[in-house]
């Protein structure tokens, strides 16, 4: 099986790309906006876009819930941080962030215009294609996904529904800064294609074990 990505998957913003979106505004979970270059402005930062906006689909909380588990000070002796990006509205922020236990900066876009911009295209609703490796973070199968998506979502936080953006919008991720310089992108194919954990951080320069 193989997990070579594509062209388009690694393909990494150039200049222009990168000064038109950092001027973009995203929602931090206050409501309050913000602009994208402010996340990398002074310090490196893994940015994680995921498909859709936290209220609905299990597998980017399993994703998220793996970010949380890596040990701050691992981070902070890289000069790096990590912040989600979501494409739904805002006011799913902080459930999404006690129920994944994630607790760095989560921010929303709903109108999608930093995605399309960073090259995020993609949607689609399709899982692993036959042939390829799971990645280690998709833990269940498809069955008990949906049933835990639905009680994670709707049935756990119903005030919550309508607000989970495009759901079958995919995301990805980068690294920046400090500044506007990206050395590293990735752009997932897939519903369960976000970047192993381990390769992305040994990407940004952090010790991991």
């Amino acid at each position: 099986m193989t997990t070579s990505p594509t062209p388009l998957a690694s393909a990494i913003p150039d200049a222009e790309t990168m000064t038109n979106a950092a001027k973009l505004q995203i929602m931090d979970s206050k409501g309050a906006k913000v602009t994208f270059g402010s996340l990398f402005e002074n310090q490196k930062t893994i940015v994680v876009f995921i498909n859709e906006a936290p209220t609905i689909d299990f597998f980017p909380t399993m994703y998220v819930e793996q970010l949380a588990t890596i040990p701050q000070e691992i981070l902070d002796k890289a000069g790096t941080r990590i912040a989600v990006v979501g494409c739904g509205d805002w006011q799913p922020i902080q459930s999404y962030a006690e129920m994944t236990t994630f607790s760095g900066p989560i921010y929303a876009d709903p109108s999608r215009s930093l995605y399309r911009t960073l090259g995020m295209k993609i949607e689609k609703l399709e899982g692993t294609p036959s042939g390829l490796k799971r990645k280690s973070y998709v833990t269940v199968s498809p069955l008990k996904n949906a049933l835990q998506s639905i009680w994670k979502g709707p049935l756990k936080h119903p005030s919550l529904i309508g607000k989970q953006g495009n759901i079958s919008q995919l995301g990805g991720e980068l690294i920046i800064g400090p500044g506007l310089t990206c050395s590293f992108a990735s752009h997932m194919r897939h519903t369960e294609d976000h970047a192993e954990i381990v390769e992305l951080l040994e990407k940004a320069g952090v010790k991991y074990s």
